[in-house]
């Protein structure tokens, strides 16, 4: 059995495209040394997995490590957002001229600590993200959407840690 990702972000599908997921699914490799040799589709069986064998997570794959923050871009975002299923997924919006988002960066970054369980990412909003932040309905920087399977469920505009921590415990217990 092979592992799939969907690469296709939540934007683009549409009810009338009934062959996007098989068209966009990409099949994810298994290093040779999860592979079993009496296993034709190179998958890992279930006893390889109580053994102790680790398979990456999709979320890992595209690029992202719970624990820390990862810098994303348009290219980089609906691939991550996606593999973090239903893990809560906190993006911020800055700008590299902000000084109000320089004062809340390291402070972002203890969050991603913090909670281990949650997908922390930032994006530049630079010209090079144009497109991205304005679908995301980008106003102001710093801004923090956060997601959950896939949507913008809140929104916090400007360096307010409290109003953000509050926001991510609010998501993670609902």
């Amino acid at each position: 059995m092979a592992l799939q990702m969907s690469l296709t972000p939540p934007s683009l599908r549409s009810a009338t495209s009934a062959s996007w997921s098989s068209a966009s699914s990409t099949s994810l490799a298994l290093p040779d040394h999860l592979r079993r040799s009496g296993n034709r589709g190179g998958g890992v069986s279930t006893s390889a997995v109580r053994r102790g064998m680790k398979v990456r997570s999709s979320l890992e794959t595209a690029g992202a490590v719970l624990g820390q923050v990862t810098e994303v871009n348009q290219d980089s975002f609906w691939p991550i957002v996606e593999a973090a299923g239903e893990k809560v997924v906190v993006l911020d919006m800055y700008t590299q001229w902000c000084g109000p988002c320089k004062v809340i960066a390291p402070k972002f970054q203890e969050l991603s600590k913090k909670y281990s369980d949650v997908v922390f990412l930032k994006l530049d909003c630079n010209q090079d993200n144009k497109t991205l932040a304005k679908e995301l309905g980008i106003r102001v920087v710093p801004t923090f959407k956060i997601l959950k399977d896939g949507k913008v469920v809140k929104e916090v505009t400007g360096a307010k840690l409290d109003d953000l921590i509050f926001a991510i415990e609010t998501v993670k217990s609902g």
